[in-house]
């Protein structure tokens, strides 16, 4: 049984990302201060792969509109990311960081890591900016995600940090009603 991260610290990490044409050097500091997505995914060149990463890059500036960062890692290297990044015209449209994680640690720091192959299951962390990890997302290999329903799980996990006492129901959008727990809604949902 594996235990929840949510609400935990980011724990210590670097690595090497390619972003936008350079290899640049990334930690767990680079997420404080800001909202930030951690996006893990098998490895390059796959299938499924690209057709998150793509979807996530088509909602990338709406994120950035939102003050959020996209991460996104696999155990590939940061030269790998670079040549599926030359060699893919969906690749090509990513703007956000794309970490190299070699050697399993951002991987397993996460609990995303299948020992047996060397490969992340598909992982989403959304982390506020003081460091903590506010959802968690784990899929196995065969199933995509949606970077739709991601978008509108940051939009509530924003809401909720800054509206105390609200909570956000199933399917909420912003500017919907949010729920203000009390002993007066128990049995009335």
């Amino acid at each position: 049984m594996s235990t929840s991260l949510i609400n935990t610290k980011l724990l210590p990490f670097s690595a090497t990302a390619y972003h936008k044409g350079d290899f640049v050097e990334v930690s767990e500091q680079d997420l404080l201060g800001k909202w930030s997505i951690v996006f893990f995914y098998p490895a390059d060149f796959t299938f499924v792969c690209p057709t998150e990463l793509g979807d996530l890059a088509d909602h990338y500036a709406q994120l950035q509109e939102m003050g959020v960062e996209v991460y996104s890692v696999s155990t590939d290297t940061h030269f790998t990311h670079k040549a599926w990044h030359d060699a893919s015209d969906t690749i090509k449209k990513i703007d956000f960081p794309m970490i190299g994680d070699p050697t399993g640690k951002i991987t397993r720091n996460f609990g995303v890591m299948i020992e047996e192959e060397g490969l992340a299951l598909r992982g989403t962390f959304v982390i506020n900016p003081e460091g903590e990890i506010k959802v968690v997302e784990t899929h196995d290999l065969g199933i995509g995600r949606s970077a739709k329903e991601l978008l509108r799980k940051v939009q509530a996990a924003q809401y909720i940090a800054t509206h105390d006492g609200e909570v956000c129901p199933a399917s909420w959008q912003p500017g919907e009603e949010t729920l203000a727990p009390s002993l007066d809604l128990v049995g009335k949902i």
